[in-house]
Formats: C-alpha cells, structure tokens, sequence
C-alpha cells in the first residue's frame, strides 16, 4: 500500500505526503515547465515540519511570533505551494491549477507577497539560507528585548546542494556559526542531482566537517528522507541545542517514488510525461487525474494543527497581560522599528568642508537611540563607513540584544542577512560597506528591490575621490548599474545635512523602501542657508531646483560632490554674463515618483542642459541634453588629480556651456 512508503506517518500526514507529491507532477507539467523531482522527495519532510514541529496558524497566518519557514532552493516552490494548501492556507485549487502562469499567486519561485507561507522572495540559490541567518538574529534581538513569553520562535530553512554550492552560503554559514545563532535549523537535501547531472561532477565537500567547522550543530539522518519520525528526532535534536545553529543533513532521492525518473538528472527541470506521472501516481496510490485534490484535507489539516493553534492564543494572552510592553512590541512589529525622532540631529555649518560619510555618522549617534528597529553594520569596514551605534554594543551570543552586526567580510551574505530582519519584522538594518563592494552585494540588493525589504544599504568612498587606492577601488558604472535596478532608491546626497535628512527619512517612513545611500570620501561643502533651504524643500522628492533663474539660459544639473562644482560654475558664467539655474538629482527612482508637472518644472527642457557626474554617463539624457563623467576606469593618484584629469571641475562645466551657446572667447 501507499502508506507503506513513509514510515511513521499518520493517515492524515500520508494523504497529505501523496497529494503534495501528485500536483508536484500535475502543476509543470501542465505548465509545460517547472521542477517536480525535488518536491516529490521532501513533500515528506515538508509535512512532518508543518504537522508536528512548526508553530503556525493557517487561521492566521501572520502571528507574529510564528516560526518561520524559507525554501532556499525557490526552484522547488511546488512544494510550498502544496503545503500551503493542503494546510489549509488561502492558497485554492485553481491557485494550483495557475502555477506559472500568468499573474498567478504560484509563480516559477516564491515571492514575498503573493503566496502566503513565503516569509521571503527566493530563487538565485543560497540566498534563503542567509535570509533565515537574518531572521534568527531579529528573533533574538526581540527575544533579548521583550522576554521569552513574547517572542519565542525557530527559523527553519530548506536548502539543496546548488545552495550549498553557491558561495554565499559560506559567508552566512560562517557568520551564523560565529554569532551562535542556536534557533536557527538548516536542513541540507543531499540528492546528489544537480542539473547537469551528478553532483560529483563538481562537489566533493564534506558538508558535515564543513558547517562543524563553522561552529554548527550538524545531525546526518541519512536514507531517511520518507521517514517522518526520524526526521521528527531530528528536528527535537535541533530545538535541544541551545548554543549553536544546526544543520540537518537528508540523503533523498529526487523524483521518489517514479521508476522511470528517481535519481535521474532529468527529474530536476524537466517535467514528467503522462505515462511517468501515471506510474508513479500508481505507486503512491492516488488518482490518475490532474489535480486531483481532496476537498476535505485542508479543514482537517487546520483541525489538527489544535496545539499549534492554542500556543498562538496562548501568545495572544500574554500579550494583551504585559501591558506596555507588549504594547511596544506589537508596535514595533507594525512599524519596523520606525524613529520616533524628538531630537533631531545637529545642522553642520554652512560653507564648512565635511564628507557626507561623516554625516551618516552623525545620524547614526542621533537617530540611533530614537529608532527601535535599527541595526547597524559593515562589511569590515565599521569607523569608515560612519555606522557606530555608540548607544548599543555588538551582537553575539553572549550578547544577543546587540545592534552593531559586525558582519565580517562577506558584503554578499551581508546584504541577504538585512533582508532576513527586514522581512522578519521589526527591524530596519543598515549595513555598509565602499560603493565599489555594491558589485558583491548587488545579487541580495536585486532580491531586497525585488521583495521591497526595508533595507538601507550604505555605501561610502563612491566615487574617484577614493584617489590612490587606483581602479579596483575607484567606482565608475556603479551608480547607473544600481539606477537601473526597478525598486530600488539609489541616494546620493548633495552635502552632508541633505545626508541627515534623507537618512531620517528612511529611519520615520511607514514604510521604507529598499535605499541604497551613496556618500563621499572626501570633504566637500556644505550648502549656505538658502541652498540648504532649498535642498529641506526638495530633497526628499529626489531632485529639486537649488538655484532658480526665470531668465536662465542653460541648466546645470549634478549629484553628491558633483553638484558643487556646478554651483561653482553657475557663479563664474553668472560674472561672464550668462545666467544658469542649478538642479540637484540626489535620487533618480524618487524624482520618477512625482507628478509629471513638478518633473518638468524641476527639469525645464525647453532650455539646453547638462549633467556632471564622476562616474558613467550612461543615462544622463533622460534629464539632460549632455553629460560630463568618466567612461573610464580610474587611476591611482590622489582625488584632487584625478577630478583635474578627468575634467571633472567647474571649468569643464563653464567651457561646456560657452561652447553650446557659441560664446566667442
């Protein structure tokens, strides 16, 4: 009989077990395209997590203090999808029915914000397993805070050997060992199939050596992936210990339990043919009918998931009994850790010199205390980058209320680790590191854009400013690589008290979006009173005029320490005669947020215009008729020679626009 195949699994587990399997099958084929082998061989594992282990409420399935669950290998989403279903999620038949078709709630991967159970957007493997490394971190801070009556959840991650293979994982393992993240659980599918075949094609690591290196807890249950209380033990194991993250290492078998396609590379993508799929539905001992599903299951799912139910009522009680504590954390949760700023932050002084990186220290020291969500870290590169929470203390596990993440140098599980808090809940992170590193983290940017994760990425030394440090340091396509990112607010300010604004205007909004705050090396002037009027005026609608002329002839339009330069200029053509207004574009995504009339008015294209920028001219002429950058690497060389060298001066500027007027000198 079919119950035969999964050992220790109760009635209602095994239909579950068999259904899950069966539209693993049904959905790409329908399709035409997916991935149905994987799913197939952990629709055990899934079942066990969802019916006996994980605190979940499908009545409610945002209880905050649930556990929460990440797929990282995404391609297996059938999987979630099933589970959610047979769960009794709001995830229906014809849900199902959609997957991968158009505006479907089951996409080709999970997305945050479609399909309920998805805590964060996965796909590009690896990414989860440093996902669920942030959420275990925004648990034990909460936890550290509001006491164990409050918040007392597990992350529970699924991972294959593709995610394995990828190097963030190495990054986010290595951390997660480090900080002692003990309710963190990973469990690792060895199937020994990747697309290309055998995974020895490639792979000869010793896993368990590997995350034992790193500081885990590792448990090898080998061919016991369809054993339900083996894999039960295991997964109590995990919740024993008490001092270390744990992986938990399956031996599956992809495409189980199909003759034809088990253990075959083709079970990984491709999906399966009717006469596979009819075999295999035979063997499980379900209908030969697509998408045949047993209307009855969820609500019986929902029935016995009863002492998981209670503990969510029971949270609720203690919740509503700690008064103003739970008050403040229930408001946390609802605001990300919003500020709530009394005391803002100290003006710097007009006409004074100050790197915009200095300011977003400033902000830090004052925003910091006001703001209960935020967390804060680099890549390494902390007193650089100006992200020192003096009011807090580092994050380990000795101290697991700790803010300051010294996240080590691993930029790409940084980014991915922001977007587990930010997901989580509660939390708005900051993590830094030099603009040129934005390349190493930019796969986890794409995905916070992607899923609309609160994060600020802070990115410092942007520019050839950086000087003898050469090329390699020096970023030059870097700005227009992320402008071209959907989503994402690419903010690069004008001087530093723009800086302090528009960081607290991350730190107060409702809900922020995905920011990556550009700053400079070196020093540069800080606006006189009527500039900085201007820049409180504008800046937070990402571009604004700065120095308007009704009789202007020319725009000069410029970014960061750029826009300087073209106040510079405005002033000298201004005694040659020549009167120019000034724009500042500080965020090009924000400025695209506003209407149309406030765009052309800001812009004025009836008038020539051009751009200076230290870095690609790519893109400019959306906003203006030329550009003035570098479509070149750099030079090591100190800043001021460089700027001089690649013409970015007031002079190129002044030249420029002689030249387009045909001025006679």
């Amino acid at each position: 009989m079919a119950d035969d195949l999964f050992r220790g699994a109760t009635e209602l587990e095994g239909r579950a077990i068999r259904e899950i399997s069966a539209v693993a099958m049904d959905a790409p084929a329908a399709a035409k395209s997916g991935h149905s082998g994987t799913a197939m061989a952990l629709a055990p594992l899934g079942v066990m997590l969802f019916s006996r282990v994980m605190r979940h409420d499908p009545t409610d399935p945002h209880w905050s203090d649930r556990d929460r669950f990440i797929l990282s290998c995404g391609h297996v989403s059938m999987l979630q999808y099933g589970l959610a279903h047979s769960f009794g999620y709001d995830l229906q038949a014809n849900d199902l029915r959609s997957f991968r078709q158009p505006h479907s709630r089951t996409p080709g991967h999970p997305e945050r914000g479609v399909s309920p159970t998805v805590e964060v957007t996965t796909g590009p493997l690896g990414q989860g397993i440093a996902n669920g490394v942030g959420m275990a971190i925004a648990e034990r801070i909460l936890r550290s805070d509001y006491g164990e009556g409050l918040v007392d959840h597990r992350t529970w991650v699924i991972a294959g050997d593709g995610c394995l293979e990828e190097g963030i994982s190495h990054e986010a393992a290595s951390l997660a060992g480090s900080l002692g993240l003990d309710r963190l659980t990973i469990f690792y599918d060895d199937n020994h199939i990747t697309i290309d075949g055998p995974t020895e094609l490639a792979l000869h690591d010793n896993a368990a050596s590997r995350f034992e290196a790193y500081g885990w807890h590792v448990i090898n249950v080998g061919e016991k992936a369809n054993d339900l209380d083996a894999l039960e033990a295991a997964t109590r194991d995990a919740i024993a210990e008490t001092t270390r993250p744990t992986l938990i290492i399956v031996r599956s078998h992809i495409g189980f339990p199909s003759p034809e396609m088990m253990d075959r590379r083709e079970a990984h993508g491709t999906p399966f043919s009717a006469p596979v799929i009819e075999e295999a539905k035979k063997i499980l001992g379900v209908v030969n009918e697509p998408f045949h599903l047993d209307p009855e299951l969820p609500h019986q799912m929902i029935e016995s998931l009863a002492v998981q139910r209670g503990e969510r009522v029971s949270w609720e009680s203690r919740v509503s009994a700690s008064g103003k504590k739970g008050l403040e954390l229930l408001e946390q949760l609802e605001s990300d850790g919003a500020a709530s700023v009394v005391e803002g932050a100290e003006k710097f002084v007009a006409g004074s010199m100050v790197a915009t990186r200095k300011a977003m220290q400033r902000a830090m020291d004052v925003f910091a205390p006001q703001t209960k969500g935020l967390t804060a870290g680099s890549a390494d590169l902390t007193d650089n980058t100006g992200v020192i929470l003096a009011h807090s203390s580092a994050q380990n596990a000795s101290n697991p209320g700790g803010r300051q993440i010294h996240y080590g140098i691993r930029e790409f599980a940084m980014g991915a680790v922001m977007v587990g808090q930010a997901l989580h809940g509660g939390f708005r992170p900051a993590g830094s590191t030099f603009f040129i590193f934005s390349d190493y983290a930019r796969p986890s940017i794409r995905l916070a854009a992607l899923s609309q994760a609160g994060v600020l990425f802070v990115f410092t030394h942007d520019s050839v400013g950086v000087g003898e440090d050469g090329p390699t340091h020096q970023p030059i396509e870097h700005l227009m690589a992320l402008r071209a990112m959907p989503r994402l607010h690419v903010v690069r300010p004008s001087d530093a008290n723009e800086t302090l604004d528009l960081v607290e205007q991350f730190l107060t909004a409702k809900e922020p979006p995905t920011t990556a705050v550009v700053l400079s090396r070196q020093d540069m002037p800080v606006f006189n009173e009527a500039d900085g009027e201007a820049s409180k005026l504008g800046a937070r609608r990402g571009g604004y005029v700065i120095r308007e002329r009704d009789d202007a002839v020319f725009t000069l339009v410029g970014t960061g320490s750029e826009l300087a330069h073209c106040l510079a200029a405005q002033e000298e053509l201004l005694a040659k005669g020549i009167v120019t207004r000034v724009v500042a574009l500080p965020c090009w995504t924000c400025f695209e947020e506003q209407h149309l009339e406030y765009r052309t008015e800001v812009l004025r294209r009836s008038i020539p215009s051009v751009a200076l920028e230290a870095g690609a001219t790519l893109g400019w002429t959306k906003y203006v008729d030329q550009a003035i950058g570098i479509d070149s690497f750099g030079m090591s060389a100190p800043a001021s020679y460089i700027f001089d060298f690649f013409n970015i001066t007031p002079a190129t500027v002044v030249a420029h626009v002689e030249n387009v007027l045909g001025v006679v000198k």
